[in-house]
C-alpha cells in the first residue's frame, strides 16, 4: 500500500515521502497513530502542492540571507564598552552586545548566537566577527570597539 508520511517514521522514510508499506502495517500502525494517510489522488496531489510551496519558502529565505550578507559586508559597526584606560576594556565585548548595537544603529534585528567571535574582544581596535544567516550563508562584520 502507499502511504504519504505525515511524520518522520523511523525505518520507512521522512515527513512528506510517499513511500510503499504493508497494509497491515499502514491500518494498524501508521493510521491509528496519525503518521501517515493513504495515498490517494487528492492526497498526492496535496503533497506535491505543499512541497513546491515549501520549496518556495526555502528559496525566498535563501535570497534573504543571501541580500543580508551582501549588507553585513558594507556595514561598519561601532561598539562602544567601559575601558579603564590604555586600551584595555572591563571584561569583553560579546554578540548580546554587537546584536544591540546591530539593532540600535542599523536596524538589523539578529539573534546573537548568530554572531560568532573567535576570539574575545577585550581591547579597543576594530575586528572582524563571523554572522551566519543560515542556508550555509555566512557573512563577515567589521566591528570597530571604542572605550567610553
Amino acid at each position: 500500500m502507499q502511504v504519504i508520511l505525515l511524520q518522520d517514521v523511523r525505518g520507512q522514510g521522512k515527513k512528506g515521502e510517499m513511500v510503499n508499506v504493508s497494509d497491515g502495517y499502514a491500518r494498524n500502525f501508521l493510521f491509528p497513530r496519525k503518521l501517515a494517510q493513504e495515498a490517494t489522488a487528492d492526497n498526492v496531489n496535496t503533497m506535491r502542492m505543499n512541497d513546491k510551496a515549501r520549496r518556495e519558502k526555502e528559496q525566498k529565505a535563501r535570497e534573504e540571507a543571501s541580500a543580508m550578507a551582501a549588507r553585513l559586508r558594507e556595514m561598519n559597526l561601532t561598539v562602544w564598552a567601559k575601558g579603564g584606560g590604555a586600551g584595555k576594556l572591563f571584561g569583553s565585548v560579546t554578540s548580546q552586545e554587537i546584536s544591540e548595537a546591530l539593532k540600535a544603529q542599523e536596524h538589523v534585528d539578529l539573534d546573537k548566537r548568530k554572531i560568532l567571535i573567535e576570539d574575545p574582544i577585550k581591547t579597543v581596535g576594530v575586528y572582524t566577527v563571523k554572522v551566519k544567516l543560515g542556508y550555509e550563508i555566512s557573512a563577515p562584520l567589521r566591528v570597530e570597539v571604542k572605550e567610553k
